[in-house]
């Protein structure tokens, strides 16, 4: 079971190290910092693939939501504990050349360290709850039960190839982009689909196979299964909420744009 562990402790910054000597021999005029975010972009987006796959798998092979087991639940929740560690290093570095980028730093120091954990509170947050409370959970504590919920929070994975791939496109100029307003679009519509609307979905699924309405499902949970739903999907609601108001700054600023556009020019 640990082959799974230190086989994604070998791929995850293998392929981190490698997409960072790609693209500085492709993109030689590029900074360091813009090679370090690209590499980790390209990172999450191979992790969140993979973990969509995974759960995909799981949840379609998964007939009998208690009790069916898969042995991608456990194999891929191992594989994954190595990059959500891999990647809180990874984004540190990436904020770190950002930062010396801007001439707020030259060392590794506490308060570059510092000034990281401040920015990236949520993302570090949900990456330390995934490696100490939902791996334990998972693989100690349920008692072989539920593979099919494990594979609907890989699930959850889905929209971060297009955050990403999103991030990647304003790296590259192309912010204004069709391409990119389209994957803006995608982007919502994946989010609130696998974020959000899956948890009233694991309700639904798990209250068919008892015969029990879905409006009473919770009623017929412990109570910490239903406080864990929760811990799980306020963040994701908030973050839904922040994409919302950036989707609303674009548009708002092309509005802006094409309106002084079409303006009449007077001399």
């Amino acid at each position: 079971m640990w082959t799974a562990l230190v086989c994604g402790a070998v791929v995850f910054p293998g392929l981190f190290y490698g997409f960072r000597t790609v693209l500085q021999w492709r993109f030689p005029s590029w900074r360091e910092a813009d090679v370090v975010f690209v590499s980790e972009s390209l990172l999450s987006i191979t992790h969140a693939s993979l973990a969509t796959a995974s759960g995909a798998l799981i949840v379609t092979s998964c007939s009998d939501v208690m009790t069916d087991s898969h042995w991608l639940a456990d194999g891929f929740v191992l594989f994954g504990a190595s990059y959500m560690a891999f990647d809180i290093y990874a984004m540190y570095l990436s904020h770190y050349h950002k930062q010396r980028v801007k001439g707020h730093g030259g060392d590794h120091s506490i308060h570059t360290v510092r000034s990281f954990l401040l920015r990236h509170t949520m993302l570090v947050l949900h990456h330390a709850a995934l490696l100490l409370v939902f791996m334990p959970v998972s693989l100690f504590l349920r008692r072989g039960l539920g593979d099919f919920f494990i594979g609907c929070f890989f699930l959850t994975e889905f929209s971060t190839p297009f955050l990403s791939f999103g991030m990647i496109l304003i790296q590259l100029g192309l912010d204004n982009s069709v391409l990119h307003k389209v994957n803006g679009v995608v982007v919502l519509l994946c989010f609130f689909t696998c974020r959000i609307l899956l948890f009233p979905f694991m309700y639904w699924t798990y209250g068919r196979q008892l015969g029990i309405p879905l409006h009473r499902v919770a009623a017929h949970l412990p109570l910490h299964c239903n406080l864990g739903n929760l811990v799980v999907l306020s963040p994701q609601i908030y973050w839904f909420i922040l994409l919302l108001k950036k989707a609303k700054r674009l548009y708002l600023r092309q509005k802006t744009r094409r309106a002084d556009m079409d303006e009449p020019k007077t001399d």
